[in-house]
């Protein structure tokens, strides 16, 4: 269910909800990546097919307008910048760069998520000792 859960509907979303997978912003740390990680000015459609490849989404792609959305509100906080291609054939498209204040927050995202993980390790273990069960060494992510 982990790697499948990729609500379209609201009929969609609570087993996702129930699962933390509609953890929205965690999808700005998956853009930030996307970006990092390119030589080059990425547009919108490319960083959704990069994001669907990243663990957050397990092959799955993520919500166009959610990324365009994360996208903007990444711009108006300084942490990418935009730029128009206006190509002879086909339509207008916006690249997208990362700025150094992109670089820093990625930066922080890295220490945010190592405190995530260990968070989470521990509501495992505690959830686990409320089931009078040992915590499994391996979770199974369906």
């Amino acid at each position: 269910m982990w790697s499948i859960c990729n609500p379209k509907s609201d009929g969609d979303l609570r087993p996702c909800a129930e699962l933390g997978k509609t953890l929205s912003r965690l999808s700005q740390p998956t853009i930030l990546t996307v970006l990092a990680a390119s030589d080059e000015p990425l547009h919108g459609y490319m960083i959704v097919q990069r994001a669907a490849q990243s663990p957050m989404f397990g092959g799955n792609k993520p919500d166009a307008t959610g990324v365009y959305r994360t996208l903007r509100q990444m711009e108006e906080n300084g942490l990418v910048t935009s730029q128009w291609e206006t190509p002879k054939a086909g339509p207008a498209k916006r690249s997208f760069t990362l700025t150094d204040e992109g670089h820093e927050a990625l930066r922080r995202w890295i220490d945010s998520l190592a405190c995530y993980t260990t968070t989470i390790n521990e509501l495992r273990e505690m959830a686990s000792c409320a089931l009078g069960i040992d915590t499994p060494p391996t979770p199974v992510c369906k």
